[in-house]
């Protein structure tokens, strides 16, 4: 009886787990990397929060939505993305989180995504790019 209480206990947790959301099913992950990798700023748009925290090699600010825009239509233009590759995704307490290499003609940059749950839907809330040697 406890053997099949134990395979019992184990189905019942494998079946929990399998509802489990995997990060990339709490944000269009798939929209967001496209809009990095073709450098397109309105793409990204629909996915950044009110305010967005960017971070570039030789500036850190907090923007509104179209200020964040602007900005980072500026670092795409003047950089020439090449590609951008997803390195890592996951959670950490209240973000969502995803590093990747933006490939550029004038060189790599580390690309840090963060992104908050608010309501039904998640919205980019802080972007870091570090350029890598």
């Amino acid at each position: 009886m406890k053997r099949h209480a134990g395979w019992a206990l184990v189905v019942f947790s494998l079946i929990l787990l399998s509802f489990r959301s995997h990060p990339s099913d709490f944000y269009n992950l798939d929209a967001v990397a496209t809009a990095f990798r073709s450098g397109n700023a309105n793409q990204l748009s629909p996915y950044l929060d009110i305010r967005v925290d960017i971070s570039l090699p030789d500036k850190t600010d907090t923007y509104s939505k179209s200020q964040a825009e602007m900005v980072i239509r500026d670092f795409f233009n003047t950089h020439a993305v090449r590609n951008f590759k997803i390195l890592q995704q996951g959670e950490s307490g209240d973000y969502i989180f995803c590093t990747g290499i933006l490939q550029t003609r004038s060189g790599n940059y580390r690309t840090t995504l963060f992104f908050r749950q608010k309501g039904e839907k998640e919205y980019l809330q802080e972007i870091r790019f570090q350029f890598v040697d």
